[in-house]
């Protein structure tokens, strides 16, 4: 297997792999939203939300409802930046695996 520079192998964790999905999908949608060189009126808000689902995640405590919320937030802010759209998806889907909000 081929590393980075710099990257370590990582030893198996108790980690839920929901999480980690949703850590990575998180992390490609900031990574290509800080590199999209167009500007619009709501990328503070799909910032923000990135770092509420980011922190979530690091907290190892996600919330279904606000992760959901965000999810709409984000979607809304740059839903019609189409070069953003599967890294969108991808954060959709992470969300996903965490099922429904109860009672739903």
């Amino acid at each position: 297997m081929l590393r980075s520079v710099g990257q370590t192998r990582v030893a198996e964790s108790d980690e839920d792999p929901r999480e980690t999905a949703l850590r990575s999908a998180v992390s490609r949608l900031r990574r290509e939203l800080a590199g999209h060189p167009g500007e619009f009126s709501d990328r503070g808000i799909a910032e923000d939300e990135l770092a509420v689902l980011a922190a979530m995640v690091a907290a190892g405590d996600p919330e279904i409802p606000r992760m959901r919320r965000s999810l709409l937030l984000i979607a809304g802010a740059i839903g019609s930046v189409s070069a953003l759209a599967p890294a969108l998806m991808g954060v959709r889907k992470a969300v996903d695996q965490f099922g429904q909000v109860p009672g739903q």
